[in-house]
């Protein structure tokens, strides 16, 4: 029997020093069937990949999102960015999210599980909810990314409000929205790997 974490406040997360996120150099944006297919070779090099979706949102009530726009993949040395608006892509990306034998880690993914079902047809194998892990570990309320990165590595994870609510539909996106994107995937293979050094 696990004991009863307590997940640190805001308030103390404020105070942690920052959290290194990736730079621009070791993200990819992936557009082109030529960078789905390499990017597909180096993840494949890896054994766990932190995984993320982003939508476009929705502001009208009744509205159904047509995301995922985005899917982003990370090692714990780069991530890559997909963005499914060119088929190719696409394709890759759904092969990628089907193959056994990989786990792809992250937070809060059940939306994410659903879209993907919806849009791209077909179901993530080898998902692991990592809000789950830390319930198994005796921490009751549901962590995310911020509280996680708290707690194992005593940093703050800075996450823009305003690139999370952008328009991730768009052909190009921003240099700030690629940085978020990719660092919420690499945030996650860094929990994962730092979990899997923990005693159970």
């Amino acid at each position: 029997m696990h004991a009863t974490h307590t997940t640190p406040s805001k308030e103390q997360i404020a105070l942690l020093p920052e959290f290194a996120r990736l730079g621009a150099e070791r993200v990819t944006r992936v557009v082109t069937s030529e960078q789905a297919q390499a990017a597909q070779i180096a993840l494949m090099a890896t054994a766990v990949w932190g995984f993320d979706t982003e939508s476009k949102p929705t502001f009208v009530q009744g509205e159904v999102s047509d995301g995922p726009h985005v899917v982003q993949l990370a090692t714990q040395d780069h991530a890559w960015v997909f963005q499914l608006h060119d088929p190719a892509c696409r394709s890759v990306v759904t092969q990628l999210l089907a193959l056994p034998g990989f786990t792809k880690a992250g937070f809060g993914l059940g939306d994410d599980r659903r879209r993907i079902q919806s849009k791209l047809g077909v179901d993530v194998v080898g998902m692991l909810e990592l809000n789950t892990v830390f319930r198994e570990r005796g921490y009751r309320k549901d962590m995310g990314v911020k509280g996680a990165v708290a707690v194992l590595f005593q940093q703050r994870f800075i996450k823009s409000k305003k690139a999370a609510t952008s328009n991730w539909a768009l052909p190009q996106l921003s240099q700030a929205q690629l940085l978020y994107a990719a660092n919420d995937a690499y945030a996650a293979v860094c929990v994962f790997q730092a979990l899997a050094r923990l005693p159970e």
